[in-house]
């Protein structure tokens, strides 16, 4: 008997065999986490004691862990990342608690990136030394503690080592040496001390090493041509003392970023960073650098960012030939600029310009800076500049800061346009008039002291210092109006 496809035998194997194919398929998806991967993450779960936005609740059991958030799953269904991160602007986004070990059940792990979670707390995580395949280590902007363990040396897999921005105390172990498959390493800001290890200097690819704001102290050691693609190079915020190792000079044709602010370094600034063909960013403020600054600096082409700031400096400062800088910082130093440089005034795209205390002698007026529109921050502070405000700030739309304290700047505070993203003014110590307006309110730090204003203050929240040394302020902060 001929059967067609409406027959009802047909009909009735046809749902039947397709039912089994989608129960055996809703069958295999639910099975897909393995049984060790759920109760470790279930486990570190567990010891989560806050989790105020929410973020581990799709970490139920029972269901696919390969579909929580942020689990990934690749080789045969297991787990080969955790990627869990808080908002920083979110104050509710963070976890609280330890790292549990039972994390020590995921065998196939390759990558945990714990970042930015704030609370999560206790010593450095021995389980991750039972983790055949972990390559990729970010533990982030967490609240960590204790000593990095001298077994580290034992990870010989990592290819990126990161415990930024947690509270790690003591010296970095002599073992990070046998890391030698390390691309990146950052272990700042932390409370790390005592020198850097010299076996750093087997970590041959290495193109990103970060130790900044730790105690670290010392000379920075001379090992520098050990690391032919290093590109970011961040020790600042230590107490490094000598000179800039010569070695350094060994990194010219990649090096992108050089951060060596606030430490003790002193001695003359090398020639040899005008090599630096592909200089992004350099910081080489608060310390105590003496001289001129290199002519060779004007080979600094793609130079976006430049902190000089806080050193012993003296001219001439060399013109730089940049075709446009985002950030520029000279201040208190020794400089006798005059004016502000030419090659500032008509960059495209500068957003912060601090040329406090640089012998800069000229009215506001006469600068005409060509972008305006995108100052962030500018700080002329004691200088000798005249002349009125009034018409650089109400051009500029975006300017968060603005400083020129200890000038002769005269102009009627009322006049200024103070825009909403304007949230730090400093103008005192000049001969400032008028009223201070009530849009003054609006700020987040405010000092109009030592100037001619006069009239009733608006309410505001800022102190009496703020406000003192003029000819006629008063009201709160300051004694009554007299009627």
């Amino acid at each position: 008997m001929k059967l067609s496809f409406s027959s009802p035998p047909f009909h009735f194997l046809f749902f039947f065999c397709f039912s089994i194919v989608t129960l055996s398929s809703l069958t295999v998806n639910a099975a897909t986490c393995h049984v060790d991967d759920e109760a470790g993450l279930l486990g570190f779960k567990s010891r989560i004691t806050a989790d105020p936005s929410g973020m581990l609740t799709s970490w139920k059991p029972g269901t696919d862990c390969c579909t929580w958030r942020g689990i990934r799953c690749l080789a045969d269904n297991r787990v080969t990342s955790i990627t869990l991160f808080g908002q920083t602007n979110k104050p509710n986004s963070f976890l609280s608690g330890p790292i549990s070990p039972s994390l020590s059940k995921l065998q196939f792990l390759d990558g945990l990136y714990l970042q930015n979670l704030r609370n999560i707390s206790g010593p450095f995580p021995d389980f991750l030394f039972g983790l055949p395949k972990l390559l990729f280590v970010y533990i982030e902007n967490n609240d960590l503690s204790g000593r990095i363990p001298n077994s580290i040396g034992n990870l010989t897999r990592l290819y990126s080592f990161s415990l930024a921005g947690n509270r790690f105390s003591g010296p970095i172990p002599s073992s990070v040496s046998k890391l030698t498959e390390l691309s990146q390493l950052k272990l700042g800001p932390n409370l790390l001390s005592g020198p850097i290890p010299y076996g750093i200097q087997q970590l041959k690819n290495l193109n990103y090493l970060t130790l900044e704001q730790n105690r670290l102290s010392g000379p920075i050691p001379d090992f520098f041509g050990s690391f032919p693609e290093l590109r970011i190079l961040n020790l600042s915020g230590n107490r490094f003392t000598g000179k800039i190792p010569p070695s350094i000079s060994a990194l010219a044709p990649k090096l992108a970023y050089l951060e060596l602010g606030h430490n003790s370094l002193k001695g003359q600034i090398p020639d040899y960073l005008g090599n630096f063909k592909a200089l992004d960013t350099l910081d080489l403020s608060s310390n105590e650098f003496s001289g001129v600054v290199p002519r060779t600096f004007r080979n600094l082409t793609k130079i976006f960012n430049l902190d000089l700031s806080r050193n012993y400096l003296v001219d001439p400062f060399p013109e730089m030939n940049v075709k446009g800088i985002e950030s520029l910082d000279l201040s208190y130093n020794s400089f006798h600029l005059k004016e502000i440089p030419k090659w500032v005034t008509s960059s495209p795209i500068i957003y912060s310009l601090k040329l406090a205390k640089c012998g800069i002698k000229m009215k506001l007026e006469d600068w005409k800076p060509t972008a305006t529109y995108f100052y962030d921050y500018i700080d002329l502070s004691e200088n000798e500049i005249s002349g009125s405000a009034v018409g650089l700030l109400n051009r500029t739309s975006y300017l968060v800061g603005f400083g020129a304290s200890g000038n002769s700047l005269k102009f009627n505070l009322e006049s200024l346009g103070i825009v909403s993203r304007l949230k730090y003014l400093d103008v005192s110590r000049n001969l400032v008039f008028g009223k201070v307006p009530k849009a003054v309110s609006g700020l987040a730090k405010l000092n109009v002291s030592h100037n001619h204003l006069c009239g009733q203050l608006p309410a505001t929240s800022f102190p009496a210092s703020a406000f003192q040394g003029n000819d006629c302020l008063c009201g709160s902060p300051l004694p009554p109006c007299k009627v």
